[in-house]
């Protein structure tokens, strides 16, 4: 009989070692139209009867927490619940996303609920980043991202929506609906100072190598949160608001050293070297290892640019 069962628990063991290999942090992306979009998974537990997983951006740019994990034959199924729309005819159905491994590799899809077939992604493991911000570094030759007389050096995030960004006096703003903008430089280490501002209702964001948002938002007065100014979107709030009113002009200075974040709001230190574990919702790319465009989101409401300084950092 011990035997017996010592031979059944060898059977059973690779079969949790198979699901024990979802676990992990994952940089996903997903074949949407118009453009491809970066998703972000992490599961833990995966393989024990306490599986638990976080996923960005599958609903509203959100932190979303996974409610259900399972792994079937070799498929990984997770699904999290949507919260009540007040606007839905019918009641949402939960969005379930299926995966297998290959070559160490998540291959995946999602069924939208709508005609056309599912929505292919992969998904690779998130990589370590080294480099720390531990005064090592170098201040290389500031670059101005921004001429003060015409949008050169950007693009269009989505090549289908018209491009309502324009130059007057001397400042860049744009004209909603409108499409992100995306810088054709890519930067890895970094400094960086934007002057700003904004209209009351504004939200915009920047992305930084083109998937890590720092938010902008008019919230002068509120308490600080995770999508408030200055937050690293839907990840880290600022210690203080340091948000002016609405139509003044404001101040980010952010520094960006390997997962290291740091950033100044009008002066006043409200991230202090938190780390990044992975990709928000405005990422545009899932390479984390590699360097990456700066994003001046435009879709939602209005902003205004006079300043885009970016210093390099080297060691």
């Amino acid at each position: 009989m011990r035997t017996l069962l010592a031979v059944a628990l060898l059977a059973a063991c690779p079969a949790f070692s198979a699901d024990a290999d979802f676990n992990g942090r994952w940089d996903i992306t997903a074949n949407t139209k118009p453009r491809p979009r970066a998703w972000w998974l992490e599961l833990t537990g995966v393989g024990t009867p306490s599986p638990a997983g976080k996923f960005v951006s599958a609903y509203a740019g959100d932190m979303n927490k996974v409610d259900t994990i399972s792994v079937e034959n070799g498929e990984l199924r997770f699904s999290f619940n949507l919260p009540p729309n007040r606007n839905a005819k019918a009641p949402q159905a939960n969005p379930v996303y299926r995966a297998r491994l290959v070559n160490g590799k998540l291959e995946g899809t999602l069924a939208t609920g709508q005609a056309g077939p599912p929505v292919q992604w992969t998904g690779v493991r998130s990589p370590s980043i080294p480099d720390k911000d531990d005064g090592t570094w170098k201040e290389g030759t500031p670059i101005a991202l921004f001429n003060g007389k015409d949008i050169s050096g950007w693009k269009a995030l989505n090549p289908e929506t018209e491009m309502k960004w324009t130059v007057q006096d001397g400042v860049l703003r744009n004209a909603p609906p409108t499409t992100d903008i995306i810088s054709e430089q890519k930067f890895w280490n970094f400094k960086l100072h934007v002057d700003f501002r904004i209209v009351a209702r504004s939200n915009s964001g920047i992305g930084l190598r083109g998937r890590y948002e720092i938010q902008i938002l008019e919230d002068y007065g509120r308490p600080p949160n995770t999508h408030g100014a200055a937050a690293l979107y839907s990840r880290v709030a600022p210690s203080v608001n340091a948000s002016k009113p609405a139509g003044e002009w404001q101040s980010y200075d952010i520094r960006l050293v390997g997962r290291q974040l740091t950033v100044v709001h009008n002066g006043t230190k409200v991230l202090d070297k938190v780390e990044v574990e992975g990709l928000t919702a405005i990422a545009a790319n899932s390479d984390e290892a590699e360097p990456g465009p700066f994003i001046v989101q435009g879709d939602h409401s209005y902003v205004e640019i006079k300043s885009f300084v970016v210093t390099p950092l080297v060691h």
